[in-house]
């Protein structure tokens, strides 16, 4: 399925951005280059997780394994460019369903864990998809009796469980199946989906040429070398677990540790032990590593770098983490969209610095260490001037060859999301700094305005983050008569017994010398920050709680 127009594919082929290989092709090198390496390792929990004995696999078990699946496929009449919808935790199946999904010609649309009916029957409708593969039973949930519970007139006539699936993987192959295959490099490779906090779910298609672009670009900065030990604690469902786990760890033939759902204690377990030199987390993780009651007796020396996104870090964690084990934390800024800007050492030297300084990619006259040719970025203010001066604020708006070709089935949604220019606009407003980096200053509509002034809820966050007594924590805004919104702190203690209280929390930011505009006015002690599946603040679920 090509979805990228044609004159789109013409430029970027004759820039040299895209080429005629796919991720099968470099699947199949790596599995004969280094089939005796060890590929993919199991979740240490895996018994707990789905009722089986982890395992690891070699990169030719794992090849072996996606050739099997491919044509069992293909032998229950998986058609060229089929959606097959996967609901699946980190296993090692997961991995070789990917590609041999992508063998067999059709086109991996992973889900969250946590959707049920309600998410699995809008990507059924939209996709049109006949194959479902999923968990048999996942705390406390069985998948495939999701399929009896939907709407509509769509059917899934497939409904694979990861029982059978593995029986599929350790079959034989029949080269002959996947002999009558043809792929091309800009046929779509994934469709993941937005995380749909404000609607419903959208299809995000990015092709073997975007994932090519957008990965192995990024693979430098992020400092991932050949045969690392990566860990994989981000569900391998969008960006951050395709673009920064998965495909780094094809490009680079390494070892995939996989984790999932997050299990603090073994994580970190993982993190100290296995000899990772690589990973992905979420603010919230970094910052309990942090103030972990043990966290002297933790030697994480051999992590080279690690990367961060769904928010940005705390200046407290980056800090933290380069004085004790010398590791650098990347600020990765990213959308299953597949737009991406970068903050590592390359341009931002300063840990600091590097939890609001983004990059300006793209901006004429500007160079960068890091920066990714083909990528545009503007800044787009609400009456639809660009925003070109230090201080300013608006939407940012992206263009390049990593950018997905629209949301699938919603040319509604894809009329509003671009403009004749092809820049795609975000939904994410950024501040310009000096210097020409920018700064992500929050989502569109999650901004406080209080009397009258724009209050970022990350910057609030990031800072309350550093005190002692804050394991974590989310600003919302709450409505006032008189200026209109005021923001309101929701906070995880460290210690439950010596919960924050507001004055502490405010006088530790004073100190701080933050502005005292911003601070909060009420806080609200909580048992968890909600989140979803991806790791980012459901702001809606705390605001309904605190308005209530």
């Amino acid at each position: 399925m090509i979805l990228n127009h044609e004159k789109i594919i013409r430029e970027n082929v004759a820039a040299g951005y895209w080429g005629t290989r796919t991720l099968v092709d470099a699947f199949r090198e790596q599995v004969a280059a280094y089939g005796d390496r060890m590929a993919v390792i199991d979740p240490a929990d895996r018994v707990a997780l789905v009722g089986t004995a982890p395992q690891q696999k070699t990169w030719a078990q794992i090849g072996a394994a996606a050739e099997a699946i491919a044509s069992r496929l293909l032998e229950l009449g998986l058609n060229k460019d089929e959606v097959v919808i996967i609901q699946l935790p980190n296993v090692w199946e997961l991995i070789a369903l990917y590609f041999g999904v992508s063998m067999a010609g059709g086109i991996p649309s992973p889900l969250a864990m946590q959707w049920r009916q309600h998410e699995l029957g809008h990507v059924a409708e939209t996709t049109a998809a006949r194959f479902y593969i999923a968990a048999d039973s996942f705390k406390g949930t069985e998948y495939l009796g999701l399929v009896d519970k939907l709407r509509g007139a769509h059917r899934i006539e497939h409904r694979i469980g990861l029982a059978e699936l593995t029986r599929w993987a350790s079959g034989a192959s029949k080269p002959g199946l996947l002999s009558q295959v043809s792929l091309d490099a800009n046929d779509v490779f994934t469709l993941c989906w937005t995380s749909g906090t404000e609607s419903l779910p959208k299809g995000t298609p990015l092709s073997h040429n975007n994932w090519f672009f957008q990965s192995g670009r990024v693979l430098a900065l992020v400092d991932v070398r050949d045969g690392d030990r990566i860990l994989c604690a981000a569900p391998i469902v969008n960006m951050t677990g395709v673009g920064a786990m998965l495909l780094p760890w094809l490009f680079r033939a390494g070892t995939l540790i996989l984790h999932h759902p997050l299990n603090l204690d073994l994580f970190v377990r993982q993190l100290a032990t296995e000899n990772v030199q690589f990973s992905s987390l979420v603010p919230a993780m970094l910052n309990m590593i942090c103030k972990l009651p043990n966290v002297d007796q933790i030697d994480l020396s051999h992590i080279r770098t690690l990367a961060v996104g769904s928010a940005p870090p705390s200046a407290y964690a980056i800090q933290e983490f380069k004085r004790r084990w010398d590791i650098e934390i990347i600020n990765l800024w990213g959308q299953n969209e597949g737009t991406a800007l970068v903050a590592g050492p390359h341009d931002v030297p300063d840990p600091s610095q590097r939890v609001d300084h983004l990059p300006w990619w793209g901006r004429e006259g500007v160079q960068w260490a890091s920066a990714i040719p083909g990528v545009q970025v503007k800044i787009v203010g609400e009456d639809g001037a660009l925003v070109t001066e230090p201080g300013g604020v608006g939407e940012l708006a992206y263009r390049g060859p990593n950018v997905f070709p629209g949301y699938f089935n919603q040319p509604d949604v894809n009329a509003r999301s671009f403009d004749a220019d092809g820049y795609f606009y975000t939904g994410d407003t950024f501040k310009i700094l000096e210097g020409n980096f920018l700064s992500f200053f929050d989502r569109k509509k999650d901004i406080i305005i209080r009397g009258g002034f724009n209050i970022s809820a990350a910057e609030v966050e990031n800072m309350a983050l550093g005190h002692p007594a804050i394991a974590d924590c989310a600003a919302i805004a709450v409505p006032d008569e008189i200026m209109g919104e005021k923001v309101c702190l929701c906070v995880v203690a460290r210690d439950t017994r010596l919960p924050p209280t507001l004055g502490e929390v405010t006088g530790w930011m004073r100190e701080q010398g933050f502005g005292s505009y911003k601070l909060p006015e009420s806080l609200r002690v909580v048992e968890v920050i909600p989140r979803n599946p991806v790791g980012k603040i459901l702001k809606r679920e705390l605001r309904e709680a605190t308005i209530s």
